[in-house]
């Protein structure tokens, strides 16, 4: 059989979106193949663009070491924020826009400043930082039953599909984003729970590894970005109806239904 290219496989996870959900792609990645991976995320990046989507921001994602372990990886990973992923807060993502939704909740920043440097560090993002939102982030894999490798996930674009932000955003100064709890209630029964300290040790970490590695990539992050951090507690499966709000301890909440406007 022949291997298929990148762009054979970049045109899979596509026709995925409206054709149903695709098997991994192991006959054209290797799972830890993370430049391969990346080079069919960004032949659809390159596309959407072209498509008329507009970039707003970039999420950082397995930014759990349990996560990396069960993948048998080392590393976050990373996925492109389009316009039309945005959902408003307090509103509605139609269920049938979405494959196998997952929510998880998160802590989101927006840029004031450009990070250009590629040993960006945490404190550089943070005196980068505009405001800091409680958020939410549903997470939809293109490929069949979840069954990813983190190939399949970085070139499935992160698994990234849509994201609520907070109406409301606090300076960060003052806030604490280690210690602070986070509960994610579905129809109002607690599903997860978590803390700052999950996303890389601290949300500025994972952030500055973002911006590091965008850095390097001559994609650097951008004043008005906006940057989703990374979970903070587990992730839980979508049902048409389900009303979900994320709580931040000190920084608020966000909530959507996932129900047909």
């Amino acid at each position: 059989m022949t291997t298929p290219s990148h762009d054979d496989l970049a045109r899979r996870l596509r026709d995925a979106y409206a054709q149903g959900a695709v098997p991994p792609l192991r006959d054209g990645l290797d799972p830890v193949d993370a430049d391969g991976a990346y080079a069919v995320q960004t032949i659809n990046t390159r596309f959407w663009e072209a498509k008329g989507r507009r970039i707003v921001g970039r999420k950082a994602g397995l930014t759990a070491k349990a996560v990396q372990t069960q993948l048998g990886v080392d590393q976050p990973d990373f996925g492109v924020l389009f316009d039309d992923m945005a959902v408003a807060d307090g509103g509605k993502l139609d269920p049938a826009r979405a494959l196998q939704p997952k929510a998880e909740a998160e802590i989101a920043f927006v840029l004031g400043k450009d990070l250009p440097d590629t040993d960006t560090t945490p404190r550089m993002v943070a005196d980068a930082v505009a405001t800091v939102h409680t958020a939410i982030e549903i997470v939809d894999s293109r490929i069949a039953d979840w069954k990813i490798t983190f190939a399949d996930t970085v070139a499935d674009n992160g698994s990234s599909a849509f994201f609520v932000l907070a109406n409301h955003g606090k300076p960060l100064a003052g806030l604490d984003l280690f210690t602070c709890g986070m509960v994610m209630e579905i129809n109002g029964s607690v599903l997860s729970l978590g803390a700052g300290a999950a996303a890389l040790g601290h949300p500025l970490n994972a952030a500055a590894w973002l911006a590091q590695t965008l850095a390097r990539r001559g994609e650097p992050l951008k004043a008005g970005d906006i940057l989703l951090a990374g979970a903070l507690g587990p992730m839980v499966a979508l049902n048409p109806g389900d009303h979900v709000r994320a709580i931040v301890g000190g920084l608020g909440e966000a909530s959507f239904t996932y129900a047909k406007a």
